[in-house]
């Protein structure tokens, strides 16, 4: 049997927790930082975890 590979682009958005859940990054936040609001990047800041319904399609993606 060969070989699961990853999803190239699943692979550099989103990683697995210990426990299993996604992990992805806020959108919005990539570049145009200096015209937003400071409360904006501030709430778009850091990690969520993915819905669960999503969170099973991207799993497959990433070979687990």
């Amino acid at each position: 049997m060969p070989k699961m590979k990853t999803h190239t682009g699943a692979g550099k958005r989103f990683r697995l927790t210990g426990t299993g859940k996604v992990i992805r990054r806020r959108a919005n936040r990539a570049h145009y930082n200096e015209w937003k609001p400071s409360t904006m990047t501030r709430r778009l800041a850091g990690y969520v975890e993915l819905a669960p319904a999503d969170g099973k399609k991207i799993k497959k993606l990433l070979g687990k």
